[in-house]
């Protein structure tokens, strides 16, 4: 049974990106417009792991991070975050809000699965 990756960017086209690039490599993903959209797939469906922007309307990474680790079926969840964000403050805030790791936009394909093969269980 394949791993499911729920990836959660406003952007269509870093979604298109990264759900071709994880599909490629075997994973199923669902896809989520922005945080509180992403919202309607933590319904007990098993998720292996999250991959989220920072910047969205709605419901921003660090909230969902946040809302993510209080559930109690998500909270050992890894959540990947993925943006274009570098500075060691948003860095430590994703971490406290309970992020796994982190990778910078624009990414490579490689990269991110070898990311993924980091923390997914």
């Amino acid at each position: 049974m394949s791993k499911t990756i729920l990836i959660v960017d406003d952007s269509e086209s870093i979604r298109e990106v990264v759900s071709f690039t994880l599909e490629n490599a075997g994973y199923s993903v669902l896809i989520g417009t922005d945080g509180d959209d992403a919202l309607k797939f933590l319904d007990g469906r098993n998720i292996d792991l999250v991959i989220t922007d920072l910047h969205m309307p709605n419901m921003n990474g660090i909230e969902l991070i946040k809302a993510i680790r209080n559930m109690d079926e998500y909270k050992r969840v890894p959540i990947l975050f993925l943006t274009t964000e570098s500075q060691q403050d948003k860095k430590n805030e994703a971490k406290d809000a309970g992020a796994t790791g982190w990778i910078i936009k624009p990414f490579v394909p490689s990269k991110l699965l070898a990311a993924l093969n980091k923390v997914i269980r």
